[in-house]
């Protein structure tokens, strides 16, 4: 009796000692600044920057990520509340980072907890309570996990991902009860007693059924609004139901339950409709829609990979992945990964072939494992459903580790139950050694790492080292000493800083962002530019389409021309523009961004006005374009066209979020 009252309350220390011990591990990053896509997302973003709190600011803010075509409005006004309450300030923002992690850290273990008493086939000695602390405990400090907490923009993930845990946890409740509360000794009760019981269990099971379909359709619905990863969410609940549920139905008395497995295995017809509805349905659709464009050439004209080569790759990046979970080093949690080699052929590298049979083998240990140890079959299950959405064949990038958030669980599940048993299990103090070597480890390289993040030098010379082949890497070290330098050619740091950034010059495969940096530099402080520079950013440019970090350097350097900081020569960032522009169908951000080169900087508006109303006719819904198209037939005194422009944008004004936009451009002069 003591053991069991001592079991019971020790979790309650365990789990405390995990958010204590997260929360010291994480708070020396949390005074680090922003980086990478933050900027764009954030900093850059003047949506997510509201003056108050009205509708249209509100509005304006949800609809102002860059970072996807759905907007992912509930992330955005997280950020806009952020501003609203402590303005533009890193720390805060990863702290309430920080806060839903920890957050989402409970809810894992209410998730494991479930699923570890769900188990048909687990020993009933495992303690469930502690397993799920601990569970909870090494998620809530994997180092691959660390990015979903101190990038600022990767709340979109933790948010995401804290409705899918929701969602779970009422799918699995709502099974349970439907398994678990019709089970009753009926042979003392009435005839009368029993019709009253039999309505009951009827109505119990109809009102559990209706639990799970909420469970996997609204937070859906929720949760894509901050990510769109939460639409695996009915994938992991098909997984838990085919792994701990199996499809079954309700007993409905102990007479039942006694007439052997072939009664226990009948299908719940109602369950598998269910999963027609939610999963099934939808991605069949979703497949109908995307698979034109992923099958067209010029979908994969900006990447470095075609879809051929990347799903060759990802098989190596898929099986990395569990490394960098459970044996991580710095070398492999980088941050950046564009040094990455892509594969080209089953053995280009080798390693292709290697990964493809670990992948197999996985998949063929998790249907051996489904009816001997359920939750070991269920954590890779749920590890290799994470990776379907992005290591498959949308034309994402290849590597990010913030995309093990949910699937860094799955693998917990796998293992902790097996390492954390009571001490009379066969060889148990070898695996509380062994679980107890990696929670350390865990922990030692997420501290070490958090602290790096806490400065924006140390993290970038840090980065720099763990990726010496990364040109992204390469670039932020450069940038990092030129933002230190404050454009001083006597600074210790401007010398520093062409270093690393000739050096992801010089890297295959890089976007033109190390040569920008190198050009704006010198050119902010009047010190002469090389010509190696132009020609390697042109030679980039010309050999593929331009991605989204070369728009926005061609845009960095077109504001610091306009803006009368910088000196470039017309002839070579005309060539540059000319080279980006030659590939098929350029992006209206592209086309928007010559045409204001050419208005501000060049004096041709008739080009300027002929670049950006391609941008609208290519971006139709994006107000910025229109509003700069107005702006430029005004100004050109075109009233009329100017006026049946606004007009145009007017229709674009959901919630009034364009309400300021349009007051500004009603009082110009020339539309009075």
């Amino acid at each position: 009796m003591h053991s069991t009252s001592t079991c019971s309350s020790s979790y309650l220390w365990v789990l405390a000692a995990a958010f204590l011990i997260t929360v010291i591990v994480y708070w020396p990053g949390l005074h680090g600044e922003f980086l990478f896509d933050d900027y764009p997302n954030i900093v850059d973003n003047q949506g997510v920057q509201p003056h108050d709190a009205s509708l249209p600011s509100l509005v304006r803010a949800a609809l102002s990520s860059p970072a996807s075509d759905f907007k992912r409005p509930l992330a955005s006004l997280s950020f806009a509340a952020n501003y609203l309450a402590t303005g533009l300030d890193p720390y805060w923002m990863k702290l309430t980072n920080l806060g839903l992690h920890l957050l989402n850290g409970l809810l894992v273990f209410l998730l494991a907890r479930l699923l570890l008493r769900s188990a048909p086939a687990e020993d009933p000695r495992l303690h469930s309570n502690v397993v799920a602390a601990l569970i909870s405990a090494g998620w809530m400090l994997l180092p691959i996990n660390l990015t979903a907490v101190l990038y600022v923009v990767q709340r979109m993930e933790g948010l995401a991902n804290l409705f899918v845990l929701l969602g779970l946890i009422g799918y699995v409740t709502g099974r349970r009860r439907m398994l678990g509360l019709f089970i009753i000794a009926s042979s003392a009760l009435s005839p009368s007693r029993m019709r009253v019981l039999r309505l009951g269990r009827i109505s119990t099971r109809t009102r559990s059924l209706i639990l799970c379909l909420v469970s996997v359709t609204i937070p859906v619905a929720i949760g894509i609004m901050a990510k769109e990863t939460a639409v695996m969410l009915p994938l992991y609940a098909l997984l838990i139901e085919w792994t701990l549920f199996r499809f079954r139905k309700p007993l409905e008395s102990a007479a039942l339950h006694q007439e052997g497995d072939a009664e226990v295995r009948r299908r719940d017809f109602h369950i598998i409709g269910l999963f027609l509805l939610v999963l099934v349905v939808p991605m069949v659709t979703g497949l109908a829609w995307l698979l034109p464009d992923i099958l067209k050439p010029e979908t994969w004209a900006a990447r470095d990979f075609t879809l051929s080569t990347r799903l060759l790759s990802e098989a190596r990046i898929v099986a990395d992945y569990v490394v960098w979970t459970l044996l991580p080093t710095p070398g492999a949690l980088s941050f950046y990964h564009d040094g990455f080699r892509v594969s080209t052929g089953l053995l280009m590298p080798w390693s292709t072939l290697t990964s493809i049979l670990v992948l197999g083998t996985l998949v063929a240990l998790a249907l051996w494992l489904r009816p001997r140890r359920p939750l070991a079959a269920l954590g890779i299950a749920l590890f290799l459903g994470c990776q379907s959405l992005t290591g498959t064949i949308l034309p994402l990038e290849l590597i990010y580790e913030h995309r093990n958030y949910f699937a860094s669980f799955g693998l917990l599940l796998a293992i902790t139950p097996l390492l954390a048993v009571p001490r009379t299990f066969p060889f148990a103090l070898p695996r509380h050694t062994l679980l107890a070597g990696l929670m350390l480890l865990w922990t030692a390289l997420t501290a070490f790492t958090a602290y790096s993040w806490g400065n924006s030098l140390r993290l970038a010379e840090e980065l720099a080292l763990r990726a010496p082949q990364s040109p992204r890497a390469q670039y932020e070290l450069g940038r990092t000493y030129i933002i230190y330098s404050q454009y001083d050619p006597a600074s210790p740091f401007t010398r520093l800083a062409y270093a690393p950034l000739e050096k992801a010059a010089a890297l295959p495969d890089g976007s033109i962002l190390p040569e920008q940096a190198l050009i704006f530099m010198n050119a902010r402080m009047h010190l002469p530019l090389k010509d190696a520079w132009w020609d390697s950013m042109i030679a980039k440019l010309k050999a593929r389409r331009a991605g989204v970090q070369d728009e926005s350097s061609l845009g960095a350097l077109t504001q610091c021309a306009h803006e009368h900081q910088c000196d470039l020569p017309r002839d070579q960032m005309i060539e540059s523009f000319m080279a980006a522009l030659a590939h098929p169908n350029p992006s209206a951000r592209l086309l928007a961004t010559y045409g204001d080169y050419a208005w501000n900087v060049l004096q041709d508006h008739v080009l300027g006005e002929n670049m950006t109303a391609e941008a609208v006719s290519v971006s139709p819904n994006e107000p910025a374009y229109r509003i700069t198209l107005v702006r430029m037939l005004a100004a050109q005194g075109r009233n009329l066209e100017a006026n049946e422009a606004l007009k145009q944008l007017e229709n674009l004004n959901i919630g009034g979020r364009l309400n300021s936009s349009l007051a500004e451009l009603r009082a110009l002069p020339e539309l009075q």
